[in-house]
């Protein structure tokens, strides 16, 4: 029993040695201990920032009656609707913008098989020849 109570109080004659350091809450009013042996909280120094897509980083709806910036994202000589690894577009504007130019084209307003010839010389949002992610092939 002796032996117990040592040890208790040798333990909290640790514990009140070390300094404690208080905080205050000043929304509250609340002073709270902080225990110094706590992990510090840094941002990771590695971390990449997050990237955007064109379409997000100018806050751009794609809308089936923008027919010059949906001609951006289709193939001059085929009409073919390029992909997200050419395009660099997140997935759901992607859909949104395959979504938007198949409108487009029910209704007439784009051609399926080439672009229109008035939309040749804008210029281009990204390299179709240098896609962001290559393909295996």
């Amino acid at each position: 029993m002796a032996l117990n109570l040592l040890k208790r109080h040798s333990m909290f004659a640790r514990i009140l040695q070390q300094p404690a350091i208080f905080t205050r809450n000043s929304a509250t009013s609340e002073v709270s201990q902080v225990d110094p042996d706590e992990p510090v909280q840094i941002q990771n120094p590695f971390e990449k920032p997050r990237q955007l897509c064109i379409l997000c980083k100018g806050n751009i709806e794609p809308n089936y009656k923008n027919v010059r910036l949906l001609s951006q994202f289709q193939s001059p000589y085929t009409g073919r609707i390029y992909g997200r690894h050419i395009t660099g577009l997140c997935k759901g504007k992607q859909t949104k913008v395959e979504a938007e130019i198949v409108k487009a084209q029910d209704c007439g307003l784009m051609p399926t098989y080439k672009k229109l010839n008035e939309f040749l010389k804008d210029p281009q949002l990204f390299d179709p020849e240098r896609p962001l992610r290559p393909h295996k092939y």
